[in-house]
């Protein structure tokens, strides 16, 4: 099997890992893509990435009030 984060994982391709990660397992390498994309283009000064591990999603959030979610330009 292969080992990412600490758990084993058996031989062949894994749907999702706990940290939303779509898998291929070998004996020789593990190979691996992100279920989620990733926050470009928003203010980073005053707003923060909130990650949802059981949605493999994530809010923009302002930091002075996480209630209020920040505008996002573009996800890649």
């Amino acid at each position: 099997g292969c080992i990412l984060d600490g758990k084993l994982y058996p031989l062949g391709e894994i749907a999702r890992t706990e940290n939303c990660f779509r898998c291929s397992c070998s004996r020789d390498a593990m190979h691996c893509c992100s279920l989620f994309p990733t926050a470009n283009g928003y203010d980073k000064e005053n707003c923060k990435v909130v990650f949802n591990k059981k949605t493999c999603d994530y809010s923009v959030v302002q930091k002075s009030d996480p209630s209020k979610e920040c505008f996002v330009y573009s996800r890649v």
